[in-house]
Parts: C-alpha cells; structure tokens; sequence
C-alpha cells in the first residue's frame, strides 16, 4: 500500500508502550495521522464521544426548526464512477470496491449542532473541520484480545420482513461475506487464533429521515506478542479499513482513485482512543465536512458485479441522513 510510513505511526507505538493515554485520527490514504494526548485533547476543542471515553461539550441553542436539505451528485455524475467500478469488476480486477462521492448540503445546523444532536456510538467534532457519527467499530482491544465488527449491507427499515430481506438478499450477502473474509485475514497478520464470534447481526439505526438497518459481523482473536503495546505498528498493518475500501486491497484502491471526482480526506480513515491499555477504534463514517463555507456530507457503498446502477445511487442517498429522532 504504502511503503514509507507517516512518522506518527512510530509516536503511537513509543505512546503505547509508555502507556500514556491519546486520541489518534488517520486520514484514508494514511497521510496524515494526528496525535493528541489528553491535553492537547482540550486545548484544540476537539469534541470525543466514544463509549469509555467523553469530553465535555457545551451544549448550544438549536433552531426551533430544522432544515436539511441534500444535492447530490447527479445521476449522470455518479454513473461515471459507477461505469468504471463496474469495468474493473468485470475484468477481474477486484471483487468489492466501496464507490463513495460527496453531497452539498444546505441547513440552519452548524457543525456543533450536528455533534450534539446526533446518536451514535461513536461521535468526533473536530471544529471548523468535520463531524462525524459512527456506528461501525474498526478494532477494539480488551485484554490483548482483539475484535474488529466489519459492517456491510443497509435496508430501509420500513420495508416488509427487512430483516429477512436483508440476510437473504444476494448482492448484500456477498458484500458481507467478503469483506468479513477480508477482515478475518486483515486480522490474521496481528492475531493468532482467529475466529468468527458472530454473523450478520443487525443493528437498527434511527434518523430522522428514515430507519436503516446495517448487517454486522464480529470477528476475533489473540494480539500476536510482538504487537502488543504497539498501536501504531497494529494501525499500519490493518489500514485502510476494509470494509470502506473492498477487496483486494492494492489494486482495488488504485480503482478507487480513479473512480472517485473527489478525496475523501478523513472520510473513511479511523480515529481510535487508547486509554493507557486497551484501545477502542472506529471506522470514520457518516461524515460531514465544511469547505469554503460549504457543507458536504460524504456516503457511498459497496459495488460488487451484481450491483445495480439504481439501486446504488439510492443507497448512497439513504445514507445521507442526521440521526435524530
């Protein structure tokens, strides 16, 4: 993937193996990696909300009504991008490729609102920047044992018998068994012992557009000796998440390069605390950045050979939503 490392990675392990707590953010391509230890935390503002870790967050006056409005790319846009995934798949060159793209969004909510209103189990406002509200763990450590959740496949949850629809439908299953066959061997280089602990669970995600269900899998295993307290070395051996980039990995981001009009910066990169002993990490997704005044909300899916056009487009549309009730 990458044959020189951002110097950080090496920061992450001398951390690690102190055992001083921090908070690290890793951008997708893996250029740029930030550290902050507890107080850097506080001093740059950035907003954490993960299970076993929370900053304070001073809560703001919100609009007696919301709006939020969504542009995205036109059909036409998408399908250019979605053309050449396609041809790569047909020729062999990969069997996923997570096909992504960024909407214009026009609302009366700032950044801080979106942070403060939204559930999720993991939420990160990085001011002025981006925010983000994650459902999806990348790799979790307890112990020295270590677990990643690979999340795959989406439904309308209003759909009859969605649940069953969605175990059973072809295409989602095929996404969820790759990039669990993926995952399980992305974790094989920094575990031994590892197994599948559970398959396609379904989480029911709410919004206030629409309620989604996302199918997930947990897989495990046991930390190999030489990583343990070696969180940087674990991040640069597992990266890119999978399940955000498809399978196999190298060629599979080249066609992601070059399907994709945009770059995707933080949007599917990772941002994990390490709390001095075990580490908590998470995939960056449902993500919205400011540029030039602008807001973008970044979503997309995966494509394998039996995607089909409409259907995609719609799932990248589903996923642009603020999870509100």
């Amino acid at each position: 993937m990458n044959s020189t490392f951002h110097p950080n990675f090496d920061v992450m392990d001398e951390l690690s193996q102190q055992k001083v707590p921090f908070f690290f953010m890793i951008d997708f391509l893996m250029e740029n990696v930030e550290i902050f230890t507890e107080n850097e935390i506080k001093k740059i503002g950035l907003n954490i909300d993960f299970q076993n870790f929370k900053t304070e967050f001073k809560e703001q006056a919100l609009p007696s009504e919301i709006i939020f409005e969504t542009f995205p790319p036109s059909e036409n846009s998408y399908k250019n991008g979605f053309d050449i995934v396609q041809n790569h798949l047909k020729k062999g060159n990969s069997y996923l490729v997570n096909y992504t793209c960024k909407t214009e969004i026009t609302t009366n909510l700032t950044l801080e609102n979106f942070y403060q209103i939204s559930q999720a189990k993991y939420k990160v406002l990085y001011p002025g920047n981006w925010m983000f509200f994650s459902p999806e763990t990348f790799i979790e450590i307890v112990d020295n044992e270590v677990f990643t959740h690979p999340m795959k496949g989406t439904i309308d949850a209003d759909v009859e018998n969605a649940a069953e629809v969605l175990r059973n439908n072809v295409k989602e299953k095929a996404e969820h068994y790759t990039v669990v066959d993926l995952l399980r061997n992305d974790l094989s280089m920094i575990a031994d012992e590892v197994k599948l602990k559970e398959f396609q669970r379904i989480d029911f995600l709410k919004t206030k557009q629409k309620n989604l269900l996302a199918m997930s899998s947990e897989i495990s295993g046991k930390l190999k000796p030489e990583f343990h307290g070696k969180i940087g070395s674990i991040m640069k051996t597992v990266l890119p998440a999978g399940s955000v980039l498809g399978a196999p990995k190298p060629k599979t981001l080249e066609i992601i390069l070059e399907a994709e009009s945009y770059s995707r910066g933080y949007y599917t990169g990772v941002c994990g605390w390490f709390d001095g002993k075990n580490l908590d990490s998470c995939v960056i997704i449902r993500f919205i950045e400011k540029e030039n005044d602008k807001l973008y909300f970044k979503s997309g899916g995966g494509i394998t050979h039996l995607s089909n056009f409409a259907d995609e487009y719609q799932e990248m549309k589903n996923k642009i939503y603020v999870p509100i009730y």
